[in-house]
């Protein structure tokens, strides 16, 4: 029997639990997704991504409504050509379409643009926040530290132990420690971290009902880009079938149309 791979996390986790159960389990989360979208260097990279998404989708188009109007062309005007030059256009519709394929493989493929792309735009991100979360992890004695967004289920979570906002203002000091350009600039960075460094307190309390207020707002996003995605999918499906439809209609006209002439 394949053992599932949340099953084996969830077994070294609970092996941890009982480890450490004498002294108690400090345990934290963040939530990728928010940080991404929190950080403006993403935001604008992602806004970048989607303009290459939008023009590859219209080529995409573009290639489809030559080859249909390809095929309606020689439909229309089969009667008047010989066999060798129905042939010929229909070699050149073949060669169209398997372009079309190529391209959507290569843009949208498992291996395709979009998905290397994506990639490549998250990971710098994902690397700061995976050392910053090691940080965290060594001076706030955290035993464990989840991805909420990941593939590990949560099937609760106290927003208490959402440490997301401070690995996003870890990330802005690093930004703003490369920009500092005196030594007083230098020393608030340091007493921000220190502070960041110290247990809970009423500041951090406040933090917890905005971060409350944030998961609520993010749940909402999250349902509606599910509802868009899945419209999407429905519409691509639909329009799939439909150009199948009408393909095999076609074909079937013109093999009747053959067995006639025969």
């Amino acid at each position: 029997m394949k053992i599932s791979r949340q099953l084996i996390i969830f077994t070294f986790i609970l092996c941890g639990f009982i480890a450490t159960a004498q002294r108690g389990i400090r345990i934290g989360y963040i939530d990728m997704e928010y940080i991404l979208e929190s950080v403006p260097e993403y935001k604008a990279a992602q806004i970048q991504l989607e303009g290459r998404v939008e023009r590859w989708r219209k080529d995409i188009e573009k290639m489809s409504n030559e080859i249909e109007q390809m095929k309606l062309d020689l439909a229309n005007e089969r009667i008047l050509l010989t066999k060798e030059l129905i042939d010929e256009r229909e070699e050149e519709i073949k060669i169209k379409e398997d372009e079309l394929i190529d391209y959507r493989q290569q843009r949208f493929g498992p291996q395709g643009d979009l998905i290397t792309q994506r990639r490549q735009l998250v990971r710098p991100i994902q690397d700061q926040v995976f050392n910053i979360i090691q940080e965290i992890g060594d001076n706030r004695n955290y035993d464990f530290i989840f991805d909420k967004s990941a593939d590990v289920v949560m099937l609760y979570a106290s927003e208490r132990h959402d440490i997301s906002d401070m690995v996003l203002r870890s990330i802005e000091r690093a930004g703003r420690r490369v920009q500092a350009t005196n030594r007083k600039e230098q020393r608030q960075i340091e007493l921000e971290e220190e502070r960041d460094n110290t247990e809970p307190t009423e500041r951090d309390m406040e933090m917890e009902k905005r971060q409350e207020e944030r998961e609520q707002i993010l749940d909402a996003r999250k349902r509606e880009r599910d509802s868009i995605r899945n419209a999407r999918q429905r519409e691509y499906e639909d329009r799939r079938k439909a150009m199948l439809e009408e393909r095999q209609r076609r074909r079937d006209s013109i093999e009747n149309a053959r067995k006639n002439r025969d």
